[in-house]
């Protein structure tokens, strides 16, 4: 094969259009999970069992992280659209400052949608496998981690509420 014809063939794979490639990672099979402890915006104790029956996105985010600010507002569009008795958009802030830090950005940008969550940066961190900020994990119904990302996402798009809808309806 001729190296030209081999280089043509090698881009045309990667040549897949964007819309066609899932936003997030799924997993050949769901994966166990473990929760860090989670207090939500009223002071409840919350694990991710609170969860269950209810497709999640967790985020996990904090305001010292400019890709995580830059992305909230997609996500409270998610929650908006999607959220409900079958999908909740979960964004956890691992921020020292804790709520009053958290209700100041959400106040300062608009953040009507998405309710307020934290954990203990270290705990939450090693329970859930993060090692950058944002990371992202869709979690189904049955509270095991189906999905995950790295890294920003514009999470109203198209691509994410078809994929997030595709989990939802496996059950």
């Amino acid at each position: 094969m001729k190296r030209r014809g081999f280089l043509g063939g090698a881009l045309a794979l990667g040549a897949t259009p964007a819309a066609a490639r899932p936003v997030m990672a799924e997993h050949n099979a769901p994966l166990p999970m473990l929760s860090p402890p989670i207090t939500d915006g009223r002071g409840r104790d919350l694990t991710l069992a609170d969860f269950r029956g209810r497709t999640v996105l967790l985020n996990i985010w904090a305001t010292w992280c400019a890709p995580c600010r830059d992305e909230m507002p997609t996500l409270d569009r998610l929650q908006a659209k999607l959220g409900g008795p079958e999908f909740h958009v979960l964004a956890l802030s691992i921020d020292r400052g804790g709520f009053d830090t958290v209700r100041a950005f959400y106040s300062d940008i608009g953040i009507q949608h998405l309710a307020l969550y934290a954990s203990d940066q270290l705990r939450a961190m090693m329970a859930l496998g993060v090692v950058g900020l944002p990371t992202t994990l869709l979690v189904s119904a049955e509270g095991r981690e189906v999905a995950r990302k790295v890294g920003p996402a514009d999470w109203d798009s198209p691509a994410v509420i078809s994929q997030i809808k595709h989990v939802i309806s496996k059950g």
